[in-house]
Order: C-alpha cells, then sequence, then structure tokens
C-alpha cells in the first residue's frame, strides 16, 4: 500500500456547512473505504490548511481517484502527497550513485 499526506482546504460551500465536518469526515472514510483505501487518520488543525488526512492507498491511481471523487463533491480542495516510509527510502537511496 502506498501511503499519501492530504492537505484539505474547506470552500466556501465547506465552510457554510462546517457543522456538518464530522459526518464528512465519516463519510469519506466509507467512501475511501469503496475504492480500496484505508484513512488511516483525519485532523482538523490550525494555519494554512483546515485538515490534515493520511491514507493508504494500493497505487497513486487510486489515491487520485479518491482525491477527485472527494472534489466532485464540493466542499473542500486538496493537496495529495506521496509519503515514503524508511524501508522505502532506503530502497530509492540503494539505487544512488
Amino acid at each position: 500500500m502506498a501511503k499519501h499526506i492530504v492537505l484539505v482546504n474547506w470552500t466556501e460551500q465547506g465552510v457554510k456547512n462546517a457543522k456538518d465536518t464530522i459526518k464528512r469526515s465519516k463519510d469519506f472514510r466509507q467512501l475511501a473505504k469503496t475504492v480500496g483505501v484505508e484513512v488511516t487518520d483525519i485532523s482538523w488543525v490550525l494555519g494554512p490548511y483546515d485538515l490534515v488526512c493520511t491514507l493508504n492507498a494500493p497505487d497513486d491511481e487510486t489515491a487520485t481517484r479518491l482525491g477527485l471523487m472527494l472534489a466532485m463533491q464540493g466542499n473542500v480542495r486538496t493537496i495529495t502527497m506521496r509519503a515514503f516510509g524508511e524501508s522505502e527510502m532506503e530502497g530509492i537511496i540503494k539505487g544512488l550513485p
């Protein structure tokens, strides 16, 4: 599984419906399951982003599909980053000259 970190900002629609944020997070977890993605954490944060999520997806394409499905609902905009664990990074740097 590929780990991804998702930085989330509410749209104007999302802010207007801020009272529904817990329900939307639960719905997102269920949506993720339907495409084979495990949401490992959702945190509401202070600073330039409104939420930070971590998830495990079978591949980058599936993570992208989930992000598009979420964006189509109109409540958030996301920035998704592929994250590498220590063992993955060890494999990456083994190929360095």
